[in-house]
């Protein structure tokens, strides 16, 4: 307790440092999975990706990323452990910050995307084994993250593979692409905007103080989507294309229309992300400071400081906008040959799969969700499209995302407390 009385100011800009690092490795890494995707079908030039996913990131951060955040990250430790000990926790969500955030920058000068929330838990998990023991972590909790390491990937890559069949069955293997394309697309528009509205009602709203329950969700999701479909109606008949052109030309129509929905999934999914992941770099920040503000008590729920989320939000942003390139070339163009069709299909199977996660109490991780789209989208054409070098080098990253997490938070927070004198 006399280093909380002696060193809390400390302790406080050393958080906000490694959180700042923390929300820097998200920019680079995570938000990068967000726009690869557009990127990569060309919908977008890297530079307006950057541009829009700063936008969005930000506004999905600092608009809904929470007035109350949980001390402890998805509960995967018990906090009760250190109720004697608050300073081992202080220092242990400095090393788990520190530590996530290293391997995140590591990862990103690689290409490999990996996932902010495996890391930052890795991490945590490492520390509590270390300053309590194995019985402060929640270990049933652990055992779904792993288990999430496949089921999640699954889930999206089904969907995937089933929006970009129905597309090809409808609009691109038919004797007349564009007609069908006018007929068909203000469908998927649709369902685009239903999905998208529900991941903006689940993970950002009730962030911003408005709860709206299931059923209200659900109407209001399925009314925007219908005013969506509707002008996308309206859109599409108005646009100037020819009938009579050949299939090639007919397919890069349909292509620009759905280079056009793109955008719009990637502003969606920039927002729901920026509101949802920048936890992993507030939370353990926004416990330190709870607990140097509250003489060493460890309360459940810590109420954010004003400069929290906008040193969250500034991190995202520049991380993406200085490391983020070579994770969005991973996604857009290493996996598989991506068309604004086939990045359409992975971005709203990968959104589908945030939806169902959240109803379900799924964990998830939106990196592992998004490349399992785009890998569903590869094998709808055959494994021959896929590049399996780059597919080993991701699964990998994934496999020693936590026990890497893990050692590095265990070796920094010894540093720490030798520094501490703890």
């Amino acid at each position: 307790m006399d280093i909380i009385a002696s060193y809390g100011t400390t302790l406080i800009i050393i958080a906000a440092v490694v959180g700042f690092i923390m929300a820097y490795g998200i920019g680079a890494n995570d938000v990068a999975n967000a726009m690869g995707t557009s990127v990569g079908s060309k919908a977008l030039t890297i530079k307006q990706a950057i541009l829009i996913a700063m936008v969005f990131e930000f506004a999905g951060a600092y608009l809904a990323g929470g007035q109350v955040t949980s001390t402890i990250r998805n509960g995967i430790i018990d906090s009760a452990a250190f109720i004697d000990i608050p300073e081992l926790l202080i220092l242990g969500m400095i090393s788990a910050l520190l530590a996530a955030g290293t391997w995140l920058l590591v990862a990103s000068a690689l290409g490999w995307p990996v996932s902010t929330t495996h890391s930052i838990i890795g991490a945590i998990i490492g520390f509590a084994l270390v300053a309590v023991g194995s019985e402060a972590v929640q270990w049933d909790k652990v055992m779904g993250i792993v288990g999430s390491w496949i089921i999640t990937p699954a889930i999206s890559g089904f969907i995937a593979y089933l929006i970009f069949m129905s597309a090809q069955k409808l609009i691109f293997d038919t004797d007349e692409p564009l007609k069908n394309a006018k007929r068909y697309v203000p469908f998927y528009m649709g369902l685009a905007g239903f999905v998208m509205s529900l991941v903006t009602i689940k993970k950002g709203l009730k962030h911003v103080g408005i709860h709206l329950g299931a059923t209200e969700g659900y109407l209001l999701s399925i009314a925007i989507a219908i005013v969506v479909g509707v002008i996308g109606a309206v859109v599409i008949a108005r646009m100037k294309m020819d009938p009579q052109a050949d299939r090639k030309m007919q397919f890069t129509n349909v292509e620009r229309v759905f280079a056009v929905l793109m955008v719009l999934t990637a502003c969606c999914m920039a927002f729901a992300h920026g509101s949802n992941d920048v936890a992993n770099a507030i939370g353990p920040l926004a416990a330190v400071v709870s607990i140097v503000q509250h003489d060493g008590e460890i309360v459940k729920k810590a109420e954010l400081v004003w400069w929290i989320l906008p040193l969250g939000g500034l991190g995202i942003v520049a991380g993406l906008a200085i490391l983020g390139k070579k994770v969005i070339k991973t996604i857009g163009e290493g996996i598989t040959h991506l068309t604004p069709s086939r990045g359409f299909a992975a971005e709203l199977a990968a959104a589908s799969t945030v939806v169902i996660a959240s109803g379900t109490g799924l964990p998830i991780s939106t990196t592992q969700t998004l490349v399992g789209a785009v890998l569903g989208v590869g094998m709808a054409r055959g494994i021959a499209a896929l590049n399996m070098g780059v597919v080993r080098n991701i699964v990998i990253s994934w496999v020693v995302t936590l026990p890497i997490g893990a050692v590095l938070a265990i070796v920094i927070y010894y540093v720490l407390t030798a520094i501490f004198g703890v």
